[in-house]
């Protein structure tokens, strides 16, 4: 996922991927502990996912302030 994309999202949809992809790490860790995953650097790529949309509404955030 990029960062570019994840501009175009509203507040609200970005809220609603911050909470699915903490979701999906969740998962994935479950996953790994019970030696069901065998790709393990999705969690690492979906870590990655996770910052770049805490990021982006923070970004949002602090521009609605300085406005």
């Amino acid at each position: 996922m990029k960062a570019k994309d994840l501009r175009d999202l509203s507040a609200e949809e970005l809220r609603q991927k911050e909470k699915d992809l903490s979701q999906e790490i969740f998962n994935l860790r479950f996953q790994k502990a019970t030696g069901q995953l065998g790709n393990t650097a999705m969690i690492c790529k979906t870590k990655r996912d996770l910052a770049r949309v805490k990021t982006i509404l923070l970004e949002n955030a602090t521009r609605n302030m300085t406005e």
